[in-house]
């Protein structure tokens, strides 16, 4: 693909997926996001040719201007959308898909000094957030969907959409996914979560026995015997009501 044609596709793919976006000029002149990508592409070409100060100082430059830092040596797949922008940055290792939308304050970024690929795959067609972070060495599959505010630290698979601090998944191939065990979340509290359900089912038990202890079962009576003595008492009570009858009307003196 020639320059000319670049920068055709990603003025159209801004104006597919952005409603304010109202002209091809307006994206050229006014969308910061797009910028970066394109001088991206200029600072990655020179990094891969070691001439990495003047990419780093290029992409610092960027940085400056539109508010989003990628690294030189960060692989950028084709029709990558930054919208707003602010705050975006990507790191050395990272390596992002063709059609990846990114919300202002999204990290792709790594977890310590470690040498390598430290930092997030992303996958085709892939929807992250605003200031959601991505961190270390993992894989966000295809069609997935990363929510606002989400810190993702393990893999993601395909068709996914997870959210949550650290990120869990909610939706898999478009059904809801349940929670059965607070395990899968991997939340520091997690283990807090089970020992007071663990508790809970206890004392809930010990109740039960306790209230069955004090109040004992009454034996049930055949349902036959139950209807031969409700007959008996409603017989006792006619014959008490004819005599209470035969008095008042005197014929009892």
């Amino acid at each position: 693909m020639n320059l000319f044609e670049s920068i055709r596709e990603d003025t159209r793919i801004i104006l597919e997926r952005d409603p304010a976006a109202s002209s091809r000029l307006m994206v050229l002149l006014c969308y910061p996001g797009l910028h970066a990508v394109w001088a991206h592409h200029i600072n990655h070409w020179l990094w891969c040719r070691h001439f990495k100060l003047i990419a780093r100082l290029g992409s610092q430059v960027v940085r400056f201007w539109t508010g989003i830092e990628i690294h030189p040596g960060a692989t950028i797949g084709r029709r990558l959308f930054i919208d707003h922008g602010m705050g975006v940055v990507i790191g050395e290792t990272a390596i992002v898909g063709n059609d990846v939308t990114l919300y202002q304050g999204v990290t792709l970024g790594g977890t310590g000094k470690i040498g390598g690929k430290r930092h997030p795959t992303l996958r085709d067609n892939i929807f992250v957030g605003n200031n959601a972070n991505i961190l270390g060495n993992i894989t966000i599959g295809e069609n997935s969907r990363v929510g606002a505010g989400s810190v993702v630290l393990r893999d993601v698979p395909p068709d996914s959409t997870v959210v949550g601090v650290p990120a869990h998944i909610v939706y898999q191939s478009g059904k809801r996914v349940l929670i059965t065990d607070p395990r899968e979340i991997n939340d520091p509290l997690s283990d807090v979560i089970i020992a007071l359900a663990d508790q809970v089912k206890s004392l809930q038990c010990r109740v039960e026995r306790l209230d069955g202890e004090l109040h004992p079962t009454l034996p049930v009576e055949p349902a036959s015997g139950l209807v031969a003595e409700q007959e008996e008492r409603a017989q006792y009570r006619s014959e008490q009501q004819a005599r209470a009858d035969f008095v008042a009307n005197g014929e009892g003196i």
